[in-house]
């Protein structure tokens, strides 16, 4: 991955440490199905200091108000939300895919670029008036991450701050996002 200067600049580590990291990150082509590029963060998350240096990364960047609250879209926003609220020194909530979570739950059905979903909470984790940091791994359309804002609120809390490790730009996902802060650490071609 070749980095922009906005990049380096949003990741605040040095134009070198920058590059080692993102180049850990694979694109896999036509994964999951044809015309799909799959942003694969698991070597990323395999080596410690990189992982240390994207959550800091993401610490730093929080923008808005003091977070009470992390909450993270599965899978993947489970491997970054929880270590980024233990920088924070907040709490963190995953929001699950259907099924998964006992009763009571909130939840939403949201289109994605290949399919439908439903994202699920326990609203009693997800206190009224909390001020929460929602994070996921890749901004692609914005649908995903729509959803999430949507179900958080639902639940009577206030999202200050949506952050994302990797921003296909050429999607538009911030579009779905429109009025919100939005954070991602380095964007990548469509």
């Amino acid at each position: 991955m070749t980095l922009e200067a906005r990049d380096v600049a949003r990741s605040g580590l040095s134009t070198r440490r920058a590059s080692e990291v993102a180049g850990l990150v694979r694109a896999v082509p036509d994964f999951p199905e044809a015309g799909v590029t799959f942003q694969d963060i698991t070597p990323l998350l395999a080596d410690g200091e990189a992982l240390h240096d994207v959550v800091r990364s993401l610490a730093r960047s929080v923008s808005g108000p003091q977070v009470d609250l992390v909450v993270g879209m599965e899978a993947r926003g489970f491997l970054l939300g929880a270590p980024l609220a233990i920088e924070l020194g907040v709490g963190f909530v995953p929001l699950r895919k259907e099924g998964k979570l006992p009763p009571p739950v909130e939840a939403v059905t949201y289109d994605l670029e290949y399919g439908s979903a439903r994202l699920e909470v326990r609203s009693a984790t997800v206190p009224a008036g909390a001020r929460v940091l929602v994070i996921d791994d890749v901004l692609a359309t914005g649908g995903t991450a729509a959803a999430a804002v949507d179900l958080v609120e639902r639940c009577g809390a206030e999202v200050v701050d949506v952050q994302f490790l990797l921003e296909i730009d050429a999607l538009a996902g911030r579009e779905a996002l429109a009025g919100r802060a939005v954070t991602s650490l380095w964007g990548v071609p469509a």
